[in-house]
């Protein structure tokens, strides 16, 4: 039986879904003109590919450029640049996780649209028919503005702007993963079950009380779960950036790409898929222990 509060989709309902967007990708290749021709490289492009894929079995352990004095070896200017890349998407993160969940507080409807119909004081029957829904509908469309325009493009805009630095690149990522995180932390506890919080307000607690002590906790594993996530991306996404100039790891890829490099660019790949895997392993120990 489903929670309080939810409805589950029927199966045949999410076979529908399914087919329907089966339907929409075999139109859309239709559309595009595609063929199975297109997936493959030609002479020149396969060459390459093959020349890169190779390199993955025998990593750079030394530049292989022309060595430049004063320049640290391959793995202490790899572990260098993972550190700031680190950093960016750490600052980035944090910003977007208090913005999150303010923004997020106020795209919830669980905290007031539970209140008794009639209000407890003219006041609040007031705000609740008036306020409210204004507040909630501006506050989901910030959320959908900023998550609407992906960081490579909120990127471009501050590089433009701002100029060639880190804060750049941390607002590039903080803006939509503010908006991201506001709608999914608001969802969360919209759908969270109701019945702990009816409980609450028949014994008089008010819509905010149950809405921090009722329904937070209880969609609080899952908004750590997707947090985790989110920061995975942010990672990856912070990589990314250096291919814009940022000092990122994303940075050393180019450069050693440009030049064929190839076993430069996968160890630096190793280093940055190496760090994603400690920490999607850090992340679900801590969730475990944190939802026991």
């Amino acid at each position: 039986m489903a929670p309080e509060g939810l409805r589950r989709p029927r199966p045949d309902a999410r076979a529908w879904v399914l087919l329907g967007l089966v339907l929409a990708a075999i139109v859309s290749w239709w559309q595009l003109g595609l063929g199975p021709g297109d997936v493959v490289p030609d002479g020149p492009g396969w060459r390459l590919a093959q020349k890169f894929a190779s390199r993955a079995f025998s990593p750079a352990m030394e530049h292989e450029g022309e060595l430049i004095e004063g320049r640290p070896g391959i793995v202490a200017e790899a572990f260098d640049a993972l550190g700031r890349t680190v950093l960016l998407a750490a600052l980035a993160m944090g910003i977007a996780i208090v913005g999150g969940i303010v923004l997020g507080f106020f795209a919830s409807q669980a905290w007031w649209i539970d209140e008794p119909p009639g209000g407890r004081t003219r006041l609040g029957r007031f705000l609740r028919a008036t306020v409210l829904p204004v507040t909630w509908f501006v506050a989901r469309t910030i959320a959908t503005l900023l998550r609407s325009i992906h960081e490579l493009l909120w990127a471009v805009l501050f590089l433009v702007s701002i100029g060639l630095t880190e804060v750049s690149g941390v607002l590039a990522l903080a803006l939509p993963y503010t908006g991201i995180l506001a709608k999914i932390f608001a969802e969360m506890v919209d759908e969270a079950p109701r019945a702990p919080g009816h409980a609450l307000q028949a014994s008089g607690a008010s819509g905010l009380a149950t809405f921090t002590v009722a329904l937070v906790p209880q969609a609080l594993p899952d908004m750590l779960a997707y947090t985790f996530y989110r920061f995975e991306c942010a990672l990856r996404s912070s990589a990314v950036l250096g291919f814009f100039g940022i000092k990122t790891i994303g940075y050393l890829v180019k450069q050693s790409f440009q030049s064929h490099y190839y076993g430069e660019v996968w160890t630096y790949l190793y280093v940055l898929m190496a760090t994603i895997l400690v920490f999607d392993g850090w992340s679900g120990a801590v969730r475990r222990r944190l939802v026991a």
